[in-house]
């Protein structure tokens, strides 16, 4: 029995070195903490987003101008009306453009007669031209022959003479008729030079005809610019959309859009809202993040409870200078059946979704403390006992990060701000869904000196 008792307290000493000897090498120094607020570091998924504001604009607006001016009598369309192409949308007073009209045709018309009366002058002349002509040539081939009979009867009465066949005076009245048929030969060849002189003058008449034909041409322009007048005193819908504005009212006489020096009285603006975009001002410091196809949460005033989703699809080259602060424009589309509500003009808090990662180790901001070492959280233990650990985080979004090494799934930590999210508080789980302004109040958190400063103080060392 003596041996027994000395054999359990030989055992109880033993257990008692082993855990003095251990005791250093378990956890580090702890301490039982009560009444902390806590968070469990659970699975989920975080986005970096870039804020910024914008305002809503339609896929296309179109100012609609007068080409004529004039008095308005019809305006069947007011604002927020749709309208289609082709619809009539402004009919101004006709009357003018009308009497332009006849008085253009009527001098098409007497265009057209001057120029028949040219084209029959111009072939009576080509007619008569061609009969002189004829006549011209039969009046030398006849003179010729008669000149040639001539000369020959003169040199046989010569030959006669000569053999005392024929007297003088025979000899003499041959030689006088040869010379009186070589002067009508020659009278002919004289008309048919003048012949020349009638042929210029038919260029003439061929040239007054060209003259007319371009008068009918410009009177035929003078028409059609006419009609051109007449019928833009209709003016129509270049595309399907909604108006927007309307400037002018029944009975305003407008000016036109082209003969104005100040660009001309506008009448409507339609917007083609099958498109909505919101462009939205990025600052210099965040442009780097943004990338086409970039997905946004947009939200708007008059509409607190809905939320728009968008699209990044296209970003200026060039930044906007204004008091020193560069800003560079960013165009997103808006997508989404609840589009439709959104209206141009409106004001719009866009939050670009910058990077995004599912299915990671989340921490709240409020449990990570940052020293020279690096971030560090307080790991709760079941016990009640806390731990300080170091951490390597990855994505921060000023309100959560992500745990890349330090924690595991299910862990507690404590919460060291002084204002705790209701949804730790009450639940110990974080959603990473966020309302916009929990979203900026964790981005001042962050500029206050969160995850983000202290990896740029890490960069910079």
């Amino acid at each position: 029995m003596k041996r027994r008792i000395i054999l359990a307290g030989l055992a109880v000493l033993g257990g008692a070195l082993v855990f003095v000897w251990l005791k250093p090498f378990s956890s580090p120094k702890e301490e039982r903490v009560e009444g902390l607020a806590s968070a469990r570091i659970e699975r989920g998924s975080i986005q970096v987003t870039v804020a910024c504001t914008g305002k809503v604009v339609s896929n296309q607006d179109v100012e609609i101008k007068s080409k004529a001016s004039g008095e308005i009598k019809k305006l069947p369309f007011d604002v927020s009306d749709p309208v289609r192409a082709g619809d009539l949308l402004v009919e101004l007073d006709p009357s003018d453009e009308q009497r332009n009209l006849e008085k253009a045709q009527a001098a098409l018309d007497a265009a057209n007669s001057q120029l028949n009366n040219a084209r029959q002058d111009l072939a009576i002349a080509e007619n008569q031209l061609l009969t002189t002509k004829l006549n011209i040539e039969a009046e030398i081939s006849s003179a010729k022959a008669t000149w040639e009979d001539a000369e020959n009867k003169a040199r046989r009465e010569e030959q006669l003479y000569r053999k005392k066949l024929s007297s003088q005076e025979m000899m003499d009245s041959q030689r006088a008729e040869a010379a009186r048929a070589k002067a009508a030969y020659e009278k002919a060849l004289v008309k048919q030079e003048e012949l020349k002189t009638k042929e210029m003058e038919l260029e003439l008449r061929r040239q007054a005809v060209r003259l007319e034909e371009s008068r009918v041409r410009a009177a035929k322009v003078d028409l059609e610019i006419a009609k051109q007048r007449l019928a833009d005193t209709r003016i129509l819908s270049p595309m399907n959309g909604i108006v927007t504005a309307r400037d002018v009212q029944i009975g305003q006489i407008i000016s036109s859009g082209i003969n104005n020096i100040g660009g001309g009285t506008t009448i409507l603006t339609i917007s083609d809202l099958s498109r909505i975009f919101v462009i939205a001002s990025v600052d210099e410091s965040d442009i780097g993040k943004i990338k086409l196809g970039q997905k946004a949460k947009i939200t708007v005033d008059s509409y607190p409870d809905e939320l728009f989703s968008g699209q990044v699809v296209q970003i200026a080259t060039r930044g906007v200078n204004i008091s020193n602060v560069v800003t560079f424009e960013v165009k997103i589309e808006v997508v989404g059946k609840n589009k439709s509500l959104l209206k141009p003009e409106m004001t719009a808090n866009v939050q670009i979704i910058a990077m995004e990662k599912a299915g990671v180790l989340l921490i709240p901001n409020e449990a990570v403390e940052f020293s020279s070492e690096g971030p560090r959280a307080q790991v709760i233990w079941p016990d009640g006992k806390i731990e300080s650990r170091s951490l390597t985080l990855g994505l921060d979004n000023g309100e959560i990060a992500e745990v890349i090494a330090g924690l595991r799934e299910g862990e507690k930590v404590c919460l060291h701000s002084g204002q705790v999210q209701s949804r730790w508080s009450k639940s110990g789980k974080y959603s990473s869904s966020s309302s916009q302004g929990e979203q900026q109040k964790g981005e001042q958190q962050r500029e206050r000196g969160g995850f983000a400063a202290f990896r740029r103080r890490s960069k910079e060392e």
